[in-house]
């Protein structure tokens, strides 16, 4: 594991890296609007992906970077995105853009203009909790590349079942909350669903190379 600061028009970001031995594909990923890189989501897949020919690259945006509590605007993300993709794309090999939540949206919003080879959405936010009517459905749909979803059971922001169709994957964890966090007393154990998470996307990504 290696970090790398990274100078971007919105601030500093920084990137750790979780490097695969014979790498096919990197995962760029990052967090939402709530938290760092310290997710479980997140975490679950920097320690199985890269046995796997899969190298990891955890994005911090600048906002995290300086400490700062709220996550700036979609737009301001977006500049941080785009600044540390040089850096993830130098090993020269396919890179997936992924993030959860409002990493999820950024993701989408950036596929095609950074050439990304695909997208991974974990949580993504299709409405702010209880106002479905405020769908951002047309930012997954107009991704433009390979898309999978993974989102928990009970994800305030979107239940599975409330995702239109189209051209993405979607996978559920069972009673996850937005965080793929599981109640005690629920089917499957924490464990357990971040397996689902990692398995499915592992399974994913050898589809794409």
């Amino acid at each position: 594991m290696s970090e790398i600061i990274v100078d971007t028009d919105a601030g500093a970001a920084r990137v750790t890296w979780h490097p695969a031995r014979k790498a096919r594909l990197v995962l760029a990923v990052g967090h939402g609007a709530g938290g760092g890189i310290e997710a479980r989501d997140l975490q679950a897949l920097a320690a199985v992906l890269p046995a796997h020919g899969v190298t990891v690259a955890l994005v911090e945006q600048p906002w995290r970077v300086a400490g700062k509590k709220v996550a700036p605007a979609p737009k301001t993300l977006d500049v941080g995105w785009r600044g540390i993709w040089p850096i993830v794309a130098k090993p020269g090999l396919p890179v997936i853009s992924g993030g959860r939540s409002a990493g999820a949206r950024v993701a989408c919003r950036t596929a095609t203009e950074l050439g990304a080879a695909a997208v991974l959405a974990l949580s993504f936010p299709l409405h702010p909790p209880g106002k479905p009517e405020k769908s951002r459905a047309a930012e997954l749909l107009g991704a433009g590349v390979p898309t999978l979803v993974v989102q928990g059971g009970n994800d305030p922001f979107g239940k599975p079942a409330e995702f239109p169709e189209g051209d993405f994957e979607l996978v559920e964890v069972p009673c996850g909350d937005h965080g793929f966090a599981v109640p005690k007393r629920a089917e499957i154990a924490q464990e357990e669903a971040l397996e689902i998470i990692s398995g499915r996307v592992l399974e994913w990504t050898r589809t794409l190379g």
